[in-house]
């Protein structure tokens, strides 16, 4: 992370949450002067302060739907990484004003209070439900997506730079769906799925934080950065961890939930036709054409032919051998596991 120096001054908005405390581990193994968590959780501010017990890591108690709280942590602050955000699809689908308050209006909070301040760089975290959103969740980190896209459009001369990544379902995160299994597997139960023919791609927390990282070093403002992964379906991921645990396991369909999709998609078909590739990524840059479009009119513009969605379907799809590869490897996994003396 060459952008950092001695002297920076980091803030991680939703800073408790799986990728915030991921991510503030990764940092204060850097040589950085503070990192500041903001989030309106003080229970698991006070666990993760007596987790890392370094004087750098500085906790500030507040909600981004406040902006008055917003603005004191991201004063002083010279990046920003934002992912406090609410995303649990179900309760969004019941909810979806208090998805709209935190995901689109506590997201400009943060980008204004950016903008105000001067930080250098801001990296807003997004959602593979923000591509053809179905539910409130996806529709609500769309519209954060917008504004953020707005922002950088607008003031495109300005000293802080903005811009999104989009990634999907996290393995062995807050809210994934693997410690349900696990429990269900070893305990005996039948293992109660929505759909086993649904796919999801495949990430882990540390490919979270490489592809923030990626576009702090690397995006122009307004720029979009999607990280490629694998899929697999909901029948494959269930096989692998039975596998794992050399278990006989029972499926019990219970029907798709609220919101939910049999496929993901990281990227539409009409982002695709924009995106930039390189060895592990997509990138979309802003689309920064004003508002006047007579031009058009008189000449045109070159089309491109279109090209299929990137989703968990047509990504590369994990056999049962490679999930086993990759979900035994992973440091929660192992964590996971340990705690509840497997």
């Amino acid at each position: 992370m060459s952008k950092l120096s001695k002297s920076s001054v980091v803030t991680i908005t939703g800073g408790t949450g799986s990728f915030g405390s991921t991510m503030v581990r990764h940092l204060i193994s850097k040589d950085i002067s503070e990192i500041r968590i903001f989030s309106r959780d003080e229970n698991k501010q006070d666990i993760l302060r007596n987790e890392l017990k370094d004087s750098r890591v500085r906790f500030f108690i507040g909600d981004t739907r406040d902006f008055s709280s917003v603005e004191k942590v991201i004063k002083g602050s010279n990046f920003v990484f934002h992912a406090a955000a609410l995303k649990q699809v179900p309760s969004c689908e019941f909810f979806p004003m208090q998805a709209v308050a935190t995901n689109i209006n506590g997201s400009d909070n943060v980008i204004n209070a950016s903008y105000k301040y001067e930080v250098s760089s801001l990296v807003c975290l997004s959602t593979d439900k923000a591509v053809y959103p179905i539910n409130a969740m996806g529709m609500s980190k769309a519209l954060m997506e917008k504004v953020t896209q707005s922002y950088a459009r607008n003031n495109f001369e300005n000293k802080t730079k903005v811009s999104i990544t989009r990634y999907g379902n996290v393995m062995m995160s807050r809210g994934s769906v693997i410690p349900l299994f696990i429990d269900q597997i070893v305990q005996g139960k039948k293992v109660t799925v929505t759909d086993k023919e649904m796919t999801r791609f495949m990430m882990s927390l540390s490919e979270s934080v490489e592809l923030v990282l990626h576009a702090f070093e690397n995006a122009d403002s307004g720029d979009l950065y999607v990280k490629k992964a694998p899929g697999c379906t909901v029948q494959v991921l269930i096989e692998a961890l039975s596998e794992i645990f050399k278990k006989k396991t029972e499926i019990q369909t219970i029907g798709v939930r609220h919101g939910e999709k049999m496929a993901e998609s990281l990227l539409s078909s009409e982002e695709k036709t924009r995106a930039t590739e390189s060895t592990g990524y997509f990138k979309v840059p802003l689309d920064a054409r004003g508002l006047d479009y007579q031009i058009y009119f008189d000449k045109g513009q070159e089309s491109k032919a279109s090209k299929e969605p990137y989703t968990s379907s047509n990504t590369h799809q994990l056999s049962v051998t490679e999930t086993v590869d990759l979900i035994v490897k992973l440091p929660e996994f192992i964590k996971y596991t340990e705690k509840i003396k497997l």
